[in-house]
C-alpha cells in the first residue's frame, strides 16, 4: 500500500471516529437535556404543590383574620371596644359567663385598679373593656357589659332607652341623654341631691358603677341600668 492511501484511510478512520465521538456526545447531551427537564418538571410540580398549598393556607388564615377583624370592628362600632393600651398580661385572672350565654368575659389585671376584660365568643374576640382611672362599659347588640376598676364584670340583656331623652332607671336614677355630636352622647345622671355623674361617649360606649346599679351608655344613644 501506497503512503497516499495510507494517508487517506487514516483520515476516513478519524473522521468515523470523530463522528462516533460527536454522535455519543450528542446522546449524552439529550439524555442530560431529558434528565434536566425532567427534573424541572418535577421541581416546578413541587413548587406548584408547594404554591397551592401555600396559597390554601394563605387562604384560610386571610378567612380566620378576615373574620377576626370583621367581628373586631363589628365589637367595636355597636359595642365600643377600646383599642389595647398599655401592660399585658399573660392570662386572665378569671373566666366569667355573660348573660348571652353564648359570650364571655376574659379578665386580666395590668395594675391597681387597672382591669382590661376581654369579650370572646366562639374563639373570637368581640370587643374589649379597659378600666383605667374609671369604669367602662360595652352595648354588646342589646347585652350590656360594665367593667369596674375593682374588676367586677357585670352584663345584663335589654332595659335600653333610646336618647336624647330623660329616662327612669334601676335604682331611683333618671338619667338626662343630649346628643352632643356624632356618635357622641351625654348622660346625667341624676339623683335625689341632683347631678351625681355625668358619662359622655366619644366613639365608643361609656359605663359606670353607681352604688350598685350599673349604668352603660352606647355611641348611638342608648342608655340602659342594672341592679
Amino acid at each position: 500500500m501506497s503512503s497516499s492511501t495510507s494517508v487517506r484511510t487514516a483520515r476516513r478512520r478519524t473522521v468515523r471516529v470523530a463522528a462516533a465521538a460527536l454522535i455519543a456526545a450528542a446522546g449524552l447531551t439529550l439524555t442530560a437535556c431529558a434528565g434536566s427537564d425532567a427534573a424541572d418538571a418535577r421541581s416546578a410540580g413541587r413548587t406548584n404543590t408547594s404554591s397551592a398549598a401555600a396559597e390554601s393556607t394563605a387562604s384560610g388564615w386571610s378567612g380566620l383574620q378576615s373574620t377576626g377583624a370583621k367581628a373586631d370592628v363589628l365589637g367595636k362600632q355597636s359595642g365600643g371596644a377600646h383599642a389595647a393600651k398599655g401592660g399585658k398580661a399573660a392570662s386572665p385572672v378569671r373566666t366569667q359567663r355573660l348573660a348571652d350565654g353564648i359570650s364571655k368575659a376574659e379578665i386580666y389585671q395590668l395594675g391597681d385598679q387597672h382591669y382590661r376584660a376581654k369579650i370572646v365568643a366562639r374563639g373570637s374576640v368581640l370587643a374589649t373593656l379597659e378600666t383605667k382611672g374609671h369604669d367602662d362599659g360595652l352595648d354588646a347588640n342589646d347585652m350590656f357589659v360594665t367593667l369596674t376598676l375593682d374588676g367586677q364584670v357585670h352584663s345584663w340583656m335589654g332595659g335600653g332607652h333610646q336618647g336624647p331623652g330623660t329616662f327612669k332607671l334601676a335604682g331611683g336614677w333618671t338619667a338626662k341623654v343630649t346628643k352632643v355630636g356624632e356618635l357622641r352622647y351625654r348622660a346625667q345622671i341624676i339623683g335625689h341631691d341632683g347631678v351625681a355623674a355625668t358619662l359622655e361617649t366619644n366613639q365608643h360606649d361609656v359605663g359606670l358603677d353607681a352604688n350598685g346599679i350599673y349604668i352603660v351608655l352606647s355611641s348611638g344613644g342608648v342608655i340602659s341600668a342594672h341592679a
